[in-house]
């Protein structure tokens, strides 16, 4: 829903609603509850806040999720060993980051290709949940990306990689800007997706009139989440479309993750 003057607001709850419902329909009609395993090695609250979105919505549809906390990388490796093999498990995911991020790569390359669910790695059967989300946001708007530059601030195995990728299979014109990057020339894209995990990174100065703006961005400053978009880029009325600083891409994640976890258990 858009404000009467302004930017467009790219709301991904109200986009979730509708894919939600028609997931817990079909989930209804199932002789067995799909079954989502997530695994931790962390209490860090941004961690558990999205670990528990997660659980509410698999509750809401009907799909049973597991919550699993890790005492070490090898005991995340054994569970994800542990889980390849369980029948009654659809869906695998490695919350990230752990502990060790070094071995990040490592242990989810164990996660078997069709529970990937998070499409983590490029050899899994699903592509990554957050990346989609975005090209579901930004269609759901009617936001085409066809002539328009876009610019990926972030390279991460999350996001940005996989969107790189996404986008220039589909002929997006794109450019990638990453740790070291001029980001004043930010100001010269059309569509401006930012998901580092640096917070206030995107300034106002940095951004065009008339620009899309998604931050797909998390971090936690003293308990408080903060995405990458400065606060008075959001205040500009000279923008074509933004994320909400809460409820933008995040909800659409989730759906499609949970998409991805019907899916692997249909299959």
């Amino acid at each position: 829903m858009s404000r009467l003057k302004g930017p467009k607001i790219l709301d991904g709850r109200e986009l979730a609603l509708f894919i939600k419902e028609r997931q817990a329909g079909q989930i209804g009609q199932m002789s067995k509850k799909p079954c989502l395993l997530i695994i931790r090695d962390s209490d860090n609250p941004v961690i558990v806040k999205y670990v528990n979105l997660k659980k509410q919505y698999g509750e809401d549809i009907g799909v049973l999720v597991i919550d699993y906390l890790a005492s070490s990388s090898s005991d995340i490796a054994d569970k994800i060993r542990e889980a390849n093999d369980d029948t009654n498990i659809d869906g695998i995911i490695l919350q990230l980051p752990i502990i060790e991020k070094e071995r990040t790569d490592e242990l989810t390359g164990l996660i078997a290709a069709e529970k990937d669910v998070d499409g983590l790695s490029s050899e899994g059967a699903f592509d990554s949940a957050t990346a989609t989300a975005i090209l579901w946001l930004l269609s759901g708007y009617d936001i085409g990306l066809d002539n328009r530059r876009v610019a990926l601030v972030g390279r991460g195995k999350l996001v940005g990689a996989p969107l790189l990728k996404m986008l220039s299979d589909s002929g997006v014109e794109v450019e990638m800007f990453h740790r070291g990057s001029d980001l004043s020339r930010l100001v010269e894209f059309d569509v401006v997706i930012s998901a580092t995990g640096v917070p206030g990174l995107i300034t106002s100065e940095m951004i065009k009139p008339g620009a899309v703006v998604v931050d797909a961005g998390t971090a936690s400053e003293d308990g408080v989440l903060k995405g990458d978009v400065s606060p008075e880029v959001r205040e500009r009325e000279d923008l074509l479309a933004i994320t909400p600083m809460v409820g933008g891409v995040g909800p659409l994640t989730i759906t499609c993750l949970f998409d991805h976890v019907l899916n692997a258990a249909l299959a």
